[in-house]
């Protein structure tokens, strides 16, 4: 993790606005995500966008597309809720599509049931209009970089 980034993460958690961190992330920026809400936990909203469409006989956002996001999401989630400043890596991810993701704004929860002091597993799910019926699961685990 740069320095740089190291000021942007330790502000952000002082001042609780994420959006810089969120901002400082190439891949979050191409695919738009944004912090939803952060009550208790993150929510990440994938804004409807037609570039992302891999089937436009549906038309469906891209699988591709769906994991990314959740991805990355749950990179930035672990990043937001850590109390260490650790850069998270992925080592798995595995994904569940159950749905087709149609043209509109996806959210993305994320919930952390392991972590230790070198490895996090995180699970995530998409959803569209109903959290109760997700488009897609995911589980992940990251390495917790001390840098």
């Amino acid at each position: 993790m740069t320095e740089a980034m190291r000021k942007i993460l330790q502000q952000c958690r002082d001042n609780g606005d994420f959006d810089a961190v969120i901002n400082a992330v190439p891949y979050a920026g191409l695919l738009g995500i944004k912090l939803h809400a952060m009550d208790l936990q993150p929510t990440f909203i994938l804004p409807a966008n037609k570039d992302n469409i891999g089937n436009p006989m549906l038309p469906a956002i891209h699988g591709g597309v769906i994991a990314g996001c959740m991805e990355t999401s749950a990179a930035l989630h672990l990043l937001m809720t850590m109390e260490s400043i650790a850069l998270p890596k992925i080592i798995d991810f595995s994904i569940d599509y159950l749905r087709a993701g149609r043209l509109q704004d996806t959210f993305v929860s994320c919930q952390v049931w392991r972590q230790g002091s070198r490895v996090a597993n995180v699970a995530i799910n998409a959803w569209q209009t109903d959290p109760g019926e997700p488009i897609a699961t995911a589980r992940a685990h990251f390495l917790l970089v001390q840098e």
